[in-house]
């Protein structure tokens, strides 16, 4: 089981990372939360790991913190909801937002999030409510930063990439990013990202 690395990053691709650990290149997949922890090559950063071993793929998913890798451990624990939903789930909500949806039952708000349908949203409730609050502890959340105009571009550029890395089409992908960026030009790629996941998962 690998529990962290700590590397060099050799690249980073949608929510894919390449880190450079001790000549080995390991492949990682992020959360956008922790996405803006890796952005710079040749950057020497540590991520949390999680190991998924399946008959068919072997995968490791990599996060900044442990509050992170608790939540996506404990997303995993429910049926029908794998690594790829896990790390979508994180992406377009804020852990706070999602510990606060849990411990509400606020079930619309979590069928909102990309893969989570109105049975997945109950099971999470219901297997979570009394497990969430010991991973993530009720706290002031986080609020995005704003990005200048003229960082727009490449905003786009990386919210497109990070959505076809969870599975959206291209096409999709560039209408849903274009979308959110025409009613809020200012937002940072991480906000870009979760509104497009949110406004993906509407339609």
């Amino acid at each position: 089981m690998i529990a962290q690395l700590t590397g060099t990053v050799i690249s980073v691709h949608g929510m894919d990372v390449v880190l450079d650990v001790a000549g080995v290149g390991y492949l990682v997949s992020v959360p956008l939360s922790t996405i803006s922890h890796v952005t710079t090559v040749g950057e020497r950063v540590t991520l949390l790991t999680i190991m998924s071993v399946r008959e068919d793929a072997m995968q490791l998913f990599g996060f900044a913190s442990h509050a992170e890798r608790e939540a996506f451990r404990l997303l995993t624990s429910i049926q029908g909801i794998g690594g790829r939903i896990a790390l979508g789930i994180l992406s377009a909500s804020t852990l706070d937002d999602l510990r606060n949806a849990v411990v509400r039952g606020n079930l619309p708000a979590l069928q909102r999030l990309p893969g989570v349908g109105k049975k997945t949203a109950e099971r999470i409730v219901v297997e979570l409510r009394d497990k969430i609050l010991n991973v993530i502890p009720d706290g002031g959340a986080t609020g995005d930063s704003s990005a200048s105009s003229s960082l727009v571009t490449q905003i786009s550029d990386d919210a497109v990439s990070a959505l076809q890395a969870l599975g959206y089409t291209r096409a999709a992908a560039e209408k849903s990013v274009k979308s959110v960026l025409s009613a809020e030009p200012s937002l940072n790629s991480e906000a870009v990202i979760r509104k497009a996941l949110q406004l993906s998962s509407r339609a």
